[in-house]
């Protein structure tokens, strides 16, 4: 468990915001976390969102505990309390995160019955409030991420009142989702898709607040994509693309931070994933449980299909260890070997 006994007050830099991985709900899981930090030293983690009743009367070290190597780290909690994010925030902060981010964005169902994610579009100045409590309470940063509206919503009112109250609440950064979130009508997946994305406002709510860090999530496929974003915003945030081809991470350190990349290729990263794998093994986790988010490291490469077969195959039977993996390491080697020997 990482602790922040000390907790220092920490400003957040934008200059390490250019690159994040969003919160997804059951992927990014601290295992997903470690081995996206394997691949990349200055990419910043989210958590999946956790609510701020879970945080409270919850397994808080199921829920929160993580490794010290996921630094730099953020928990985005679910609630509209203000008090009770005020006390889940303490709880996180005391557990050594490096950001509490609240989730305004979410359309699922859960959040809806709970009034809460995509559903505080509609309520910015409780949002305000709910900063103002978190940012009393704790010395970490406080950032929101939010949706550029919902349903009916002018995005242009719903946005821009949402981060006038957030940033004079004090909001450290706000993450914008360049889409609108229908709550009636579309499902969360259709969510992630169907609703167009629009930029632009993004890019003039960075305009109209030049002081804030401002990032912009949505549809981004690649670190070109996220370059050209930073042209106009201070951060860029992946979400599926990093989770089903995490290869794309390799280079992100010295392609958007100037830095050198910490592993250079796909099958070093599997290599020091493996001791990871080993030590949960011995505290009784199931090999799929970590390997679920390895299946698109080889995307694109020769040997990619076998590797997510073995892996899909193997990994779930009871005992499986950490042979699974290197096996299936295997598979590819062989498969890169014959297409370099047929070229």
């Amino acid at each position: 468990m990482a602790r922040n006994l000390e907790n220092p007050s920490k400003k957040l830099n934008s200059e390490n915001f250019r690159l994040s991985v969003a919160p997804m709900m059951d992927w990014t899981d601290r295992h997903c976390r470690f081995f996206h930090r394997i691949l990349s030293r200055r990419t910043r983690l989210y958590t999946e969102m956790v609510t701020t009743g879970a945080v409270i009367h919850g397994n808080r070290e199921r829920l929160l505990g993580f490794s010290e190597a996921e630094h730099a780290v953020a928990l985005q909690l679910g609630g509209s309390e203000p008090k009770d994010l005020a006390l889940s925030a303490r709880i996180g902060a005391d557990y050594g995160y490096d950001e509490i981010n609240i989730n305004c964005g979410c359309p699922s169902d859960r959040v809806q019955n709970g009034a809460f994610g995509a559903c505080l579009m509609r309520e910015p100045a409780r949002v305000g409030d709910c900063v103002a409590e978190m940012k009393a309470a704790v010395a970490v940063p406080v950032t929101v991420k939010c949706r550029i509206g919902v349903d009916d919503q002018d995005p242009e009112e719903a946005l821009f009142a949402m981060a006038r109250d957030v940033i004079a609440a004090g909001a450290d950064a706000l993450v914008v989702h360049a889409r609108k979130a229908w709550l009636q009508g579309l499902s969360p997946k259709e969510n992630r898709d169907i609703p167009p994305l629009d930029y632009d406002i993004v890019y003039r709510l960075k305009q109209a607040y030049p002081g804030v860090t401002i990032a912009i999530n949505g549809g981004i496929a690649n670190l070109d994509e996220a370059a050209a974003h930073l042209r106009h915003v201070d951060g860029a945030m992946l979400g599926r693309a990093a989770y089903h081809d995490p290869g794309l991470l390799l280079t992100a350190d010295s392609v958007l931070f100037g830095t050198i990349d910490p592993m250079p290729d796909a099958f070093a990263a599997v290599e020091a994933f493996l001791p990871y794998v080993e030590a949960r093994l011995g505290e009784g986790v199931r090999l799929a449980d970590m390997t679920r988010h390895i299946l698109g490291l080889f995307a694109g490469m020769p040997g990619a299909r076998l590797w997510r077969r073995h892996l899909s195959t193997e990994a779930p039977k009871r005992g499986a260890g950490i042979n699974v993996i290197k096996d299936a390491l295997g598979l590819v080697v062989r498969q890169v070997e014959h297409a370099a020997s047929a070229a």
